[in-house]
């Protein structure tokens, strides 16, 4: 069943498109509310579910577990290097892992694999300015 177009979602998508790399629903919640816009945590919630499984939102997982979103900049399946730090998040792809992930799949009896692989670290520029002199 295809999800009506609310005015609501309009205003989830805007939000994330205007964030900075990977966000949880509860940052964008409360970005939503700076804006006195009315949209409870709820709606935005299901906003980013629906623009996920749309292909409009990446989606994954942090470090610690919490879903996160980002407004997707590709189509297709990718992968990103994502700072911890800075949140700063470069959309790559990786063959290697995709060759990788049939043939270890196939080696296994295992067909139609899929996959998630997001990097995570730290950026050039954090890089820099956790450097301590010697």
């Amino acid at each position: 069943m295809a999800q009506r177009n609310t005015w609501q979602r309009d205003r989830v998508r805007s939000a994330l498109g205007d964030a900075q790399g990977f966000v949880s629903a509860q940052d964008l919640h409360a970005s939503l509310r700076e804006d006195n816009t009315g949209i409870g945590l709820a709606t935005v919630y299901r906003a980013l579910a629906a623009l996920a499984a749309n292909g409009e939102a990446d989606q994954l997982q942090s470090p610690e577990g919490e879903a996160i979103y980002r407004a997707c900049a590709s189509e297709g399946h990718h992968h990103h290097l994502i700072c911890r730090s800075c949140g700063t998040t470069v959309e790559i792809q990786a063959h290697d892992v995709e060759t990788w992930a049939q043939r270890t799949a196939a080696t296994h009896g295992f067909t139609q694999a899929e996959h998630v692989v997001d990097i995570f670290g730290l950026c050039a520029a954090c890089t820099a300015r956790n450097r301590v002199p010697h």
